[in-house]
């Protein structure tokens, strides 16, 4: 076999490529992998001797590079094969060096629709060269030859994800880090906003398994997708609706809808999270949006939101942090909850006054983002708190529900962190509403906050 010449070998295997790959023959991953069994292992093997063949078009292979601060990112276009390959891998390694120092590579090969075995040894070159290499977004004939000839075992191969439109969709929710779209009776489609990565996405999965597994009600993504250049995750919810859209469809069972409401958050609130669990700190989340918000406000205002945040307790209870009712969905008659982005362990108070500055002093177009006129939602919510407190005196309850709103004066700022593009008049109204709701209420918030310490769970 060794005794064969890169350039016949390289013409026999794309031969098979070429015209045996569809027809799935079962001796063709053996035979590539006697190759790359050896390229792996003998080092004074040249992987860059591909010769030029002349065809009867024009094969042309585009590269262009990202640097994120030693994360790079290659984006391949065209067809790798004995052709292009050691243009290709010229250019790239161009680039890398022009480029510095690098912590990891990512090749994009969205744009790729053809490889050779020329163009699986620049892979493998690539994957010995740098520690942290992956594949991403590659098209499917692309990857059948990864898989089959057994790359997709040693390097990290991520397939391209399929296009869906939500043109025509109903709009379910409206948040800080994405639109919620149903797309048929039995399917809604999250999608993030721009800017959001594979890794913010991949994140929202694991928490979503995580909290499910813990006994948070929640549907299980079943597919990663583009819509556009955005992510979108999809979730099977049969015949489900927002709890907003049932209040609002029948306002006479509203006490009904408010005691599901407040048993949710009494069920997600008696699950401990144990300390082996991945779930993170919901207190270490919000300290830090309060200092990403920090390019809004002056230091007096975020030092002042810190110090509320300073008084919750320590707590271990699972919260979803983002539970208005857009956010749960009515199957049946059992509520569960989408967008698990937010999810962390902590205090119980944290969870209430994130839905208190949702419910009662949303900053924004109310009916737009929670689905409901203000009067019902705020109905809605005081009758839910009600029942989550329910068999404690009215003095307590009242005591519980200044406390709550003491500490959802932060959320109602610190949600600016979700994203770095709102609008500037956002940005204003936010900075206007500071004053009336904290910075005036400074001594009454901070005296509230000192009496946190009689919230045991």
């Amino acid at each position: 076999m060794m005794a064969l010449s890169l350039t016949l070998w390289d013409r026999l295997v794309d031969n098979y490529l070429q015209q045996k790959l569809g027809q799935r023959l079962y001796f063709l991953p053996q035979l590539v992998f006697v190759w790359t069994e050896k390229i792996t292992f003998a080092d004074d093997i040249s992987i860059s001797g591909a010769t030029t063949r002349t065809t009867q078009t024009t094969i042309t292979m585009k590269s262009s590079i990202c640097n994120h601060d030693g994360h790079v990112l290659i984006r391949l276009e065209g067809r790798l094969d004995t052709s292009t390959t050691s243009q290709a891998q010229a250019d790239i390694e161009r680039q890398l060096l022009e480029a510095g120092s690098i912590k990891s590579l990512t090749l994009n090969l969205s744009g790729l629709d053809y490889i050779s075995s020329s163009g699986l040894r620049l892979l493998l070159h690539l994957a010995k060269t740098y520690k942290e290499f992956r594949l991403e977004e590659v098209q499917p004939v692309v990857y059948d030859v990864l898989q089959m000839t057994g790359f997709t075992k040693v390097m990290s191969v991520e397939r391209a994800l399929r296009q869906m439109s939500v043109d025509g969709c109903e709009v379910f929710g409206v948040g800080g880090v994405g639109t919620v779209y149903r797309i048929d009776g039995d399917t809604i489609i999250k999608v993030f906003r721009e800017g959001t990565t594979m890794d913010e996405v991949k994140a929202e999965i694991t928490m979503s398994k995580e909290a499910f597994v813990l006994g948070m009600p929640t549907p299980i993504s079943f597919d990663v997708v583009r819509v556009g250049e955005q992510y979108g995750l999809v979730y099977e919810l049969l015949h489900a609706d927002t709890l907003s859209a049932c209040v609002r469809r029948e306002p006479g069972r509203l006490d009904e809808f408010a005691r599901k409401y407040a048993q949710l958050f009494r069920q997600l609130h008696s699950i401990s999270v144990p300390a082996t669990s991945n779930v993170p700190s919901a207190m270490a989340h919000e300290l830090e949006a309060v200092r990403h918000v920090g390019r809004y406000f002056p230091q007096e205002s975020i030092d002042l939101m810190l110090e509320i945040l300073h008084a919750v307790p320590e707590g271990d209870r699972l919260l979803h942090l983002d539970l208005q009712t857009k956010n749960a969905m009515m199957q049946g008659d059992e509520l569960m909850l989408i967008d698990m982005g937010e999810i962390g362990y902590g205090h119980p108070i944290l969870d209430l006054a994130h839905a208190y500055s949702a419910m009662v002093t949303l900053v924004g177009d109310y009916e737009k983002i929670i689905g409901m006129p203000k009067s019902l939602g705020q109905e809605l919510w005081e009758r839910a708190i009600g029942y989550y407190f329910e068999g404690e005196t009215p003095e307590l309850i009242a005591h519980r529900k200044e406390q709550i709103e003491a500490v959802s004066c932060v959320r109602n700022f610190s949600w600016l962190s979700l994203s770095d593009s709102f609008p500037q008049e956002v940005i204003d109204e936010c900075r206007r509403l500071f004053e009336v709701r904290i910075g005036s209420r400074k001594e009454h918030l901070l005296k509230v906050c000192a009496t946190l310490d009689d919230w045991k769970v």
